[in-house]
């Protein structure tokens, strides 16, 4: 996923972030029962992390991989937790850690590529200082 769009989908996720826990305050405070509605307010959460996990992700160029394991996971995490407490389908909680698994997956995935970034950043930077004045313009 490209830099850009990539912190537009973390942006946009954030945003529905913010709407479901505003609808889970408001609207299923007395329509759920407290578990479930605890259930929504972790999914919710976690839906916020990875969203400003990708929203970060979108200003490094170089991450590319791990987006997707961090929204796939995002959607599959949040998702579930969200619609089990809307229908007290509590079978949907066997999926849930899948979600998170990816949700890990991707960051350790972005700091691996930060470090491999790292690594070769040095033998970048010497070669653009050995470059003469008149071929850096």
């Amino acid at each position: 996923m490209r830099h850009h769009t990539t912190f537009a989908v973390g942006a946009v996720f954030a945003a529905i972030g913010v709407a479901l826990g505003a609808f889970g305050a408001h609207g299923l405070k007395d329509l759920v029962e407290p578990a479930m509605l605890a259930n929504w307010e972790t999914g919710v959460r976690y839906q916020m992390y990875a969203a400003l996990a990708l929203m970060a992700l979108g200003l490094r160029p170089e991450q590319r991989r791990a987006p997707w394991p961090i929204l796939v996971g995002g959607i599959i995490f949040s998702g579930t937790l969200c619609l089990m407490a809307l229908t007290g389908m509590r079978w949907l909680g066997a999926i849930t850690p899948i979600g998170g698994a990816l949700i890990i997956a991707g960051l350790l995935l972005a700091a691996w590529d930060v470090r491999r970034v790292r690594r070769t950043a040095p033998d970048q930077v010497s070669e653009a200082v050995a470059e003469p004045v008149s071929d850096r313009n």
